[in-house]
């Protein structure tokens, strides 16, 4: 058996501590930020850690008083769980036979790589158009009209990583069961799906999150609490001539909740999705 060294099991746990470090000290710092009290943010020198505890932020950001930060926040959280949702849903139902037909047809992989190469434009040079577009529909200010637009950005996505999911299921194997009589939609139901659930997974987390995170879009397509989403909401707690840190500091906490918890849930899933098609027997 292969004996490993002391120094080398140290070296290796100390690079994981420091990695976590590096990761987790932004969030540890947004948590303690929102249970300072505004003296201590604005004190110098800075104190890392509060004189008193004040939790008094997340009441406040998670009242249901009409007319409150609170409610407009809890609003917005709604609707970005919402357009993330659905944004999230139509685009797999539209990448998995995309991707599974790329897969299994290369010939016709040239028209993915048209449609990702519309990720080089940039958002800007999208708005206009866009615009007019949910205008004339009347999805302006409109939760379905924003998930319509997010769908444009989700659909290439998953279906890139779907379509390398598949590719790593072997051929022989639909074709084993459409042999034994079974359909193609039985095919695709009893055999391919079941095997690229971990990609389904991670397609369904990233995508979720690209659609949770999205700024530039909600902020331009909506303009009140029926569709306005969570970023944007953050955005005007800062956009007063006093900005409360501390308060800004707890609507990134709670933003960070809902995928923190998602990714927790299917984090299994997560890992055998990222590494599907690493290895090939």
């Amino acid at each position: 058996m292969e004996r490993k060294s002391v120094l080398f099991s140290l070296f290796v746990h100390a690079c994981a501590l420091l990695l976590a470090a590096v990761i987790l000290a932004p969030l540890v710092w947004l948590f303690v930020m929102s249970i300072s009290p505004a003296a201590d943010l604005t004190a110098k020198p800075l104190r890392w850690w509060p004189q008193a505890v004040d939790f008094s932020r997340y009441g406040i950001l998670l009242s249901s008083i009409e007319n409150s930060a609170g409610a407009a926040f809890v609003a917005s959280l709604i609707n970005s769980i919402v357009v993330a949702g659905m944004a999230t849903i139509a685009a797999l139902a539209l990448a998995i036979p995309a991707a599974w037909a790329v897969s299994r047809t290369p010939a016709v992989g040239w028209s993915l790589y048209m449609v990702i190469a519309t990720y080089m434009l940039p958002p800007v040079a999208l708005a206009v158009p866009l615009y007019f577009g949910l205008s004339h529909l009347g999805l302006l200010n409109n939760v379905f009209g924003l998930a319509l637009v997010y769908l444009t950005i989700l659909a290439p996505f998953t279906t890139w990583l779907m379509k390398s999911g598949f590719d790593a299921i072997p051929r022989e194997i639909e074709a084993a069961a459409m042999m034994d009589g079974a359909g193609l939609l039985a095919t695709l139901r009893i055999i391919t799906l079941p095997l690229a659930a971990p990609v389904m997974a991670t397609s369904a987390l990233f995508a979720f999150l690209l659609a949770w995170d999205e700024f530039f879009y909600a902020l331009l397509f909506t303009s009140d609490l029926r569709a306005k989403t969570l970023t944007v909401a953050i955005a005007d707690l800062a956009g007063g001539r006093v900005s409360d840190y501390g308060l800004i500091a707890t609507a990134g906490v709670l933003a960070a909740l809902p995928p923190v918890a998602i990714g927790l849930v299917m984090q299994r899933a997560l890992i055998s999705g990222l590494t599907s098609g690493g290895v090939k027997g």
